[in-house]
């Protein structure tokens, strides 16, 4: 079974991201936007109390933070995904780290950029005319975080909510 653990952003950022989402990412009906903080990782079923008994901890260690977007950004020429950037802060990379530090066995393949996707799976054609539309787009908002969900996907490939941990809350 696949989990995952992410932060979902207000309705108002996701309705924005869905306004792309639903043209350039194939994505779009599986999961709800997000800022991911711990890729998708197999498991088998009986360790995810395991699981959400360690987040639980991890999110009592951390308080509420901003999350701030400011502009869209790709990650080419490693592949084709545009997103909403999200300025990375001390708060969101130290709960980050502890999150990842709770599943050792699992490597990290990318360095950690905080991101909310809006395009992936692109062709180089479609991804240079989307991104060149797009890249002097201001996206200014921001907000306050004060959870963050473990996730599980279901058999027909969409995610869903395992559980859900307020910072700052045991």
């Amino acid at each position: 079974m696949k989990f995952g653990v992410v932060i979902f952003p207000s309705k108002k950022l996701q309705d924005l991201a869905n306004s792309y989402r639903k043209r350039y990412d194939p994505h779009y009906a599986l999961i709800t936007p997000h800022l991911t903080l711990k890729t998708a990782f197999e498991a088998a079923e009986v360790e995810a109390q395991e699981y959400a008994d360690k987040l639980r901890r991890v999110a009592a260690s951390h308080k509420a933070f901003t999350l701030k977007t400011s502009k869209i950004s790709s990650f080419q020429p490693v592949n084709n995904v545009i997103y909403f950037k999200v300025d990375k802060t001390d708060e969101l990379t130290a709960l980050h780290n502890e999150v990842n530090q709770e599943f050792t066995e699992q490597n990290l393949e990318y360095a950690f950029v905080p991101h909310i996707t809006i395009g992936q799976k692109l062709s180089n054609d479609e991804h240079s005319d989307v991104f060149g539309s797009l890249r002097m787009t201001k996206i200014d908002h921001e907000e306050t975080i004060d959870r963050f969900h473990l996730l599980y996907q279901l058999e027909n490939g969409s995610w869903t909510v395992y559980e859900t941990f307020r910072l700052g809350k045991e």
